[in-house]
């Protein structure tokens, strides 16, 4: 089909290929652009009038060419297009647009009807599989405005929690002194102790080695003299060794444990054993913990990031797949 030359720049633009643009230098077509950030498509017609002159309907509205020539240049459609939606049809490439009416004046609940109406929306597309490129880009169309619904709710959230976060940053300043010094003051107090109960315990677990060498000693006398005693069948042989009997379990009760402390009851501070790994072989600590549930995320949240660097580390490979986004 031949093309007047003025419509030769917006022919070959929705074959996508796109001429020399000049700032002023508008050329004849049918376009659409936005009047505001993320607003809807309007259609644009720029064609010569009678006397030659470029003549430019924005939304049916007549405009300046040359003034909105680089809003539109990149934005070709075709006359079927612009004519069916100056009739009241939607863009071929939008969804419908969700039948909104009396929205409440509750930001919130206005979100929650909006998304309730593309929830209707986007079940129709999700009935069938996609087939056509209409289809394809209105789904596409379907996902941004679900970004931007979902920018909305974000930015709302934020503005209607800022007061709460910051009054709790105003209380936490608040009391933060008060709830962290006394730890740190009890903490340094209780390391000022260590050397003492240390010295302590050392002392503690000598008394202990003496007493259980005295405990044993008198065992085995009493021991001894029970077996005496039974030989001589002699009541008081027996009951000497009754009575080393009481004393050696005495002994043996003196001879326990007495962790080192200070302090009394309720307010007591003791040493306290804490244990820790020494790690002497990294790699055969590595393996044996190979089958750990959290090791092996770890191992996969680095080679995830070792792959999307580009780098394949032996025992991965890199794997990619292609998904909608």
């Amino acid at each position: 089909m031949t093309v007047h030359p003025d419509y030769a720049y917006w022919a070959a633009a929705l074959e996508g290929t796109f001429g020399p643009v000049h700032d002023g230098d508008a050329q004849c077509g049918f376009y659409r652009r936005r009047l505001y950030k993320d607003g809807p498509f309007v259609p644009v017609a720029i064609w010569r009038g009678e006397d030659g002159k470029l003549v430019a309907l924005v939304d049916q509205r007549a405009a300046d060419a040359a003034d909105i020539w680089t809003w539109v240049c990149d934005k070709p459609i075709t006359e079927a297009q612009y004519r069916a939606v100056v009739a009241g049809e939607r863009w071929h490439d939008e969804p419908p647009a969700p039948a909104l009416s009396n929205m409440p004046t509750d930001p919130f609940e206005a979100l929650k009807i909006e998304l309730a109406a593309e929830h209707e929306i986007a079940a129709e597309y999700l009935k069938a599989p996609v087939t056509t490129q209409d289809q394809a880009n209105q789904i596409a169309v379907l996902t941004k405005r679900l970004s931007g619904l979902k920018s909305r709710a974000t930015d709302l959230h934020k503005v209607e929690k800022q007061p709460f976060l910051d009054g709790g940053r105003k209380v936490d300043d608040k009391w933060r002194d008060l709830k962290e010094e006394p730890d740190t003051l009890s903490k340094k107090l209780k390391r000022h102790l260590d050397a003492y109960l240390q010295e302590q315990q050392r002392l503690e677990n000598e008394r202990r080695r003496k007493a259980q060498e005295e405990a044993d000693r008198v065992r085995r006398k009493a021991e001894e003299a029970a077996r005496q005693a039974a030989a001589a069948n002699d009541d008081a042989a027996r009951a000497e060794a009754e009575r080393l009997e009481h004393e050696a379990a005495a002994k043996t009760k003196e001879a326990e444990a007495r962790n080192a402390s200070a302090g009394r009851t309720g307010a007591r501070v003791a040493l306290r054993t804490f244990v820790s790994a020494n790690i002497t072989d990294f790699d055969a600590l590595l393996l044996a913990l190979k089958d750990r549930p959290e090791i092996r995320e770890c191992v996969e949240s680095l080679a995830n990031r070792a792959a999307k660097s580009g780098v394949e580390l032996p025992g991965m490979t890199i794997a990619s797949e292609q998904r909608a986004a």
